[in-house]
């Protein structure tokens, strides 16, 4: 007999039957490559990531919103409790606000003239297309909703975009639509959402000219940095655990997984990292870029406890195939969980990591060689380094 047998299960699917639901195929058939991939990720994300009172962070890059995404399974995974917060591209939140808006994309073809499109005054995103207008009257709707006197003053992207949330949901009401738009969902569910680069999207464009309209309306990204560490700080030292769902990568891939080298690194808080990663990409690890940088190479920077390594997935297939089947999956295995409403936490979550890292960060001057103070000159105008007495270079 193989010493395999003992080790791994034997490689013989049931054959895929009539009307086999979406968990058992995954169940059945995805037995290897990707697709063994995924299967890991649907158990992975079902039975430890949500298991229990864990806290799961997605983020979200790449075109999902235009797509419908977002009213067919991200919105579910806020409404069931499994996502609990979120960091997005701004693109994706701004598009999101077209289906919230009961504005029309369509399924077209990526095979379309651009010129023709151009002429006709139709934006295309691969396949999906929109009338040229949808964007106007969407940055429209931005610019009113911000002249609110809710807006003027500093605020972190959290609750920039819970308020716009709130018109959001207020715009479904009249129009008699529900469910469609993530930002209206996580005002609704009080999930937390945050963006990475402001000013990288339509909506920080348009806030960006109400500024030049004397809006006080101004994004702290220091709080943003802080209050997102403060998530998974609370997350971790209630002994509960903190995972996070990367769709594809980029910058909001990034500012997640900085969250605990934010904490150990330079709170000076003593933590492990997240515990479980599941990432959805198909970015090559050895181009050296951050979005296609694997688990191991995070745990390195104290981004993921080590410990956990082996129950860590990253599936190479596109996030518009694997997020319908993950969610699917999991809504058919897990029963749904008590909402934790994290955003209403939020200035609670704020003041007890201050209140750690003023406990255990420490601030002191350094002499290092990157020093930027000039160093002493001699009576010949050259540089003296010597020891002081504490034995330090001078």
């Amino acid at each position: 007999m193989s010493s395999l047998n003992k080790k791994f299960p034997r490689l013989l699917p049931e054959p895929i039957r009539k009307g086999m639901k979406v968990a058992d195929l995954i169940d059945t058939a995805f037995k290897a490559y990707n697709g063994g991939r995924l299967a890991e990720a649907c158990r992975l994300f079902t039975q430890k990531m949500i298991a229990g009172d864990g806290t799961v962070g997605m983020s979200l890059t790449g075109a999902l919103t235009p797509a419908g995404l977002g009213r067919a399974a991200i919105v579910p995974l806020m409404q069931a409790g499994f996502v609990r917060w979120i960091i997005s591209t701004g693109a994706n939140l701004y598009h999101d606000l077209h289906f919230g808006l009961g504005m029309n994309l369509f399924a077209g073809s990526p095979f379309l003239n651009d010129v023709d499109l151009r002429r006709d005054g139709v934006i295309r995103i691969y396949d999906v297309l929109f009338d040229y207008d949808v964007l106007l009257d969407t940055d429209a709707f931005v610019r009113q909703a911000i002249q609110g006197p809710e807006f003027q003053h500093t605020m972190a992207t959290d609750e920039f975009h819970y308020l716009l949330g709130k018109y959001v949901h207020e715009r479904e009401k009249k129009l008699g639509i529900k469910e469609t738009s993530v930002l209206s969902a996580a005002y609704q569910y009080g999930v937390p959402i945050f963006t990475s680069s402001p000013g990288d999207s339509s909506i920080g464009m348009n806030v960006a000219a109400m500024a030049l309209r004397d809006s006080k309306l101004l994004i702290d990204v220091n709080r943003d940095v802080n209050q997102t560490a403060a998530i998974v700080y609370a997350a971790k030292s209630s002994g509960s655990t903190s995972s996070v769902f990367i769709l594809g990568g980029g910058s909001p891939k990034n500012f997640m997984l900085q969250t605990e080298p934010q904490i150990q690194e330079v709170m000076g808080i003593e933590e492990r990292g997240h515990d479980y990663f599941l990432q959805c990409t198909d970015a090559r690890p050895d181009t050296g870029g951050l979005s296609g940088a694997t688990p191991g190479e995070a745990v390195s920077w104290g981004k993921i406890d080590p410990e956990n390594l082996p129950d860590c997935v990253v599936c190479y297939a596109d996030s518009t195939i694997t997020l319908p089947l993950i969610t699917s999956y999991a809504l058919s295995k897990a029963k749904p969980r008590k909402l934790k409403r994290l955003y209403h936490q939020r200035d609670a979550l704020y003041a007890e990591l201050r209140k750690q890292y003023f406990k255990h960060g420490k601030v002191e001057k350094i002499e290092h060689r990157t020093d930027l103070t000039k160093p002493k000159r001699g009576r010949s105008g050259r540089s003296v380094v010597g020891t002081s007495r504490n034995g330090k270079t001078t």
